[in-house]
């Protein structure tokens, strides 16, 4: 059995996805709850008027290491939400909509989170050594512990959030529902990228930065698709985000962090080679070598095939 037909040992009608999918969300916006009450003590506190802020401000008002933390509660609650929708709506474990693999391949995750961190952190110093000019030094060792902890701890859950939702969760809902595999990894890489339009990079960037937003997404979904299972993807992106937040931060970014660097640098003169480089050539390179280390083949029919529903014969039956 593949990936998406990892749903079809559960219950899978679409309206549970439908069901579910709304439960997800009333998850999320609960979590939220911390951060919105936090934020309007706070402002209220500095004179601010609580309901003239709009998103930005309201991520600046708190101290950094707070905002970060409550910021990422929410994913945290979400992804509770995600589990207990798969778990009680549609009768499936964590690891039938992780992988189609008898068990979770942690060491998949590891090999990923490791090579992606140390190359994404290995080119940000090699721009910071060829270009000392665009950074300065924002190290501070109190703040940065607390960090290291919050980061730690909580940016592995909001990436797990995101990629159990789109991957995951949405990728086999959708892969029953329409019977194609092409739809649920064009549609929950449009959804992923278009649900960071509200970041503080769109806005600086412009609309052009979604190419790397929806063209990240696609990655990941096909390397999901691919390697029947979730593992690359989710130490992929869990790499990406706190390396990030531990070595560079930026006046214009959606992680306001105590980390070791912060860019100084005005990012729109070199915008279209940071969004085309990624997406276009390290994201191919990495495929073609992920493609080498685990064997996949048969592209066509693994990213373009059809569901079907498997023999019963190959999957209990939930009665």
């Amino acid at each position: 059995m593949n990936y998406i037909q990892q749903a079809y040992k559960g219950l899978h009608e679409g309206w549970r996805y439908l069901v579910g999918t709304i439960i997800i969300i009333i998850f999320v916006i609960a979590g939220q709850i911390p951060f919105t009450v936090a934020a309007f003590i706070e402002a209220n506190n500095q004179g601010l008027n609580i309901f003239e802020l709009d998103e930005s401000t309201m991520m600046g008002v708190l101290e950094s290491n707070l905002n970060l933390a409550l910021m990422l509660l929410s994913f945290a609650v979400g992804l509770v939400g995600i589990f207990a929708v798969n778990k009680w709506l549609h009768k499936m474990t964590i690891t039938q909509l992780t992988t189609a693999r008898k068990k979770i391949d942690w060491k998949r995750f590891w090999v990923i989170f490791f090579a992606w961190g140390i190359l994404s952190s290995g080119l940000v110093l090699v721009d910071y050594f060829m270009t000392p000019e665009n950074y300065v030094w924002n190290f501070d060792l109190k703040n940065f512990l607390i960090l290291s902890v919050i980061a730690i701890a909580l940016v592995p859950l909001q990436t797990s959030c995101e990629e159990y939702l789109f991957r995951g969760y949405l990728m086999q809902g959708l892969g029953v529902i329409t019977k194609t595999k092409w739809f649920p990894l064009l549609v929950t890489s449009f959804i992923f990228g278009m649900l960071h339009i509200a970041n503080p990079e769109v806005e600086k960037l412009g609309n052009v930065i979604m190419i790397y937003y929806i063209g990240t997404g696609l990655f990941l979904g096909i390397i999901t698709l691919m390697d029947e299972g979730m593992e690359l993807a989710l130490g992929f992106h869990a790499a990406n985000n706190l390396f990030t937040a531990l070595l560079v931060t930026a006046d214009w970014t959606a992680f306001q962090t105590y980390s070791i660097l912060k860019d100084t640098s005005d990012p729109t003169e070199a915008a279209l080679v940071d969004i085309i480089v990624p997406v276009f050539v390290i994201f191919p390179i990495l495929l073609f070598i992920l493609s080498k280390m685990y064997g996949w083949t048969n592209w066509k029919e693994k990213l373009f095939g059809k569901v079907s529903e498997p023999p019963k014969e190959d999957y209990k039956i939930i009665e």
